[in-house]
Formats: structure tokens, sequence, C-alpha cells
């Protein structure tokens, strides 16, 4: 029987202690997923973005993959090299 990476994860998160593990890194996976999605919706390479904000290519790609702990500054300089801004929200929890 071989299961996708959706279904294995659904069947891990009925385990209370996995999902709380989850859930607590949750806010990183949704950086990670921003960043990636808003360098490929500008149409860029990791090796653009790197030349426009003067980040290194190898740094951007830590990010991307979440080894990277990225500062607030160096989101911004991100965003503005893609000709966009940063955007960062507060929501209650169990929203």
């Amino acid at each position: 029987m071989t299961l996708d990476l959706d279904t294995y994860l659904q069947e891990q998160l009925k385990d209370p202690e996995f999902r709380s593990e989850y859930e607590a890194l949750e806010p990183e996976f949704a950086i990670m997923r921003a960043m990636v999605n808003a360098r490929k919706n500008t149409g860029m390479t990791q090796k653009q973005l790197a030349e426009k904000t003067g980040i290194n290519q190898a740094d951007i790609s830590k990010l991307e993959h979440g080894s990277g702990n990225p500062s607030l500054r160096t989101l911004q300089r991100l965003a503005a090299g893609m000709g966009m801004r940063l955007k960062l929200e507060f929501e209650p929890v169990g929203n």
C-alpha cells in the first residue's frame, strides 16, 4: 500500500502530540510558502532576487526551504526586491 503525502499527513494529524507540534510550526510554513509563491508570481529566480536584494542566493534558498530564520528586515528586503510590501498580521487564536 502506497500513501501520498497528504494522506500520510492526515493520518499523523490524528495523533494529538503530532498535531500540536505541526500546528506550532505553521507560522514558519506560512512564511516559507508566502516567500516562494511571491517570488514565483513575479517570475523571478532565486538568483535574480539575490541580485536585486543583495541577499546571497544560497541564503534565499535556505529561507525558502525552512532552514533559515529570516529577520523582519530581511523579509522587507525580499519583498521590496519583488516590488511588493511585507504585510504582517495577528489573528485571534482558533481561526
